[in-house]
């Protein structure tokens, strides 16, 4: 039986009008499936109209206009319902899920589905919880002290991964994918007899003590930013009174 490295693997990714996961919309996301690492990847791409104003900033990233999405983007609605299912499908199939930087992708979805389907992701899983591996956590515990950057682009350039048109989400899907799989593959010998559903456990734990390590750097550096611990999913903030 192969590791599961070369194993099936799905992933995700969005791209969207911020970074504010509480308040920013999803313009674009993509899942891609692949069997294992030299079979061809499926890849579902949705695209969205969100109905509110896109950035400069975000479609200097992305590249998506407000009227590019205006003609040729859907409601969310029923996007996100879309979305939602399919992700559920592959934690039903067991297929471990790619999600580059987990609690923003993830969280930013829920919180539309809340918006925009009253529902939650949780509540679309029912009772086959995602099992998530995320090459931002794996990569700062398997190699933490290595220096540098640790963006999607630096782990493709690190671990060879060929990254094209970046910040599509297909494109960012899939080179996620592959990185992890090379991760898997680097690390074959400290990963051996962990499976998935093991180290999304761990990569809870791994990412809680990561935020710790930043919040002091921050700290010691006199930066106010808050540093949340949660992965891969971050709870929703209190309601104002």
């Amino acid at each position: 039986m192969p590791p599961w490295y070369d194993g099936p693997l799905a992933a995700f990714d969005t791209e969207t009008t911020g970074i504010d996961v509480e308040q920013d919309r999803i313009v674009s996301a993509a899942l891609v499936v692949q069997e294992t690492p030299r079979s061809a990847p499926r890849i579902t791409r949705w695209l969205i109209n969100p109905g509110v104003e896109i950035p400069e900033a975000a479609t200097a990233v992305h590249g998506l206009t407000a009227g590019h999405l205006a003609l040729h983007g859907r409601w969310p609605a029923p996007v996100l319902e879309e979305v939602a299912r399919a992700l559920a499908a592959q934690s039903a199939a067991g297929r471990p899920l790619v999600v580059m930087n987990a609690p923003f992708d993830l969280t930013l979805l829920d919180r539309e589905l809340k918006r925009h389907r009253a529902s939650s992701l949780d509540a679309y899983l029912d009772a086959h919880p995602l099992c998530v591996l995320d090459p931002r956590v794996l990569d700062k515990h398997l190699d933490r002290y290595r220096k540098g950057r640790r963006t999607l682009t630096d782990l493709c350039a690190h671990y060879e991964v060929e990254l094209t048109d970046a910040h599509e989400a297909a494109a960012d899907a899939l080179a996620a994918l592959r990185v992890v799989r090379a991760l898997g593959s680097r690390f074959a010998e400290r990963l051996a007899g962990l499976q998935p559903g093991e180290l999304h456990t761990r990569q809870a734990v791994w990412h809680a003590a990561q935020a710790r390590g930043l919040q002091a750097w921050f700290a010691r550096s006199g930066t106010p930013e808050a540093v949340d611990p949660h992965w891969p999913l971050r709870p929703e903030l209190p309601a104002v009174a």
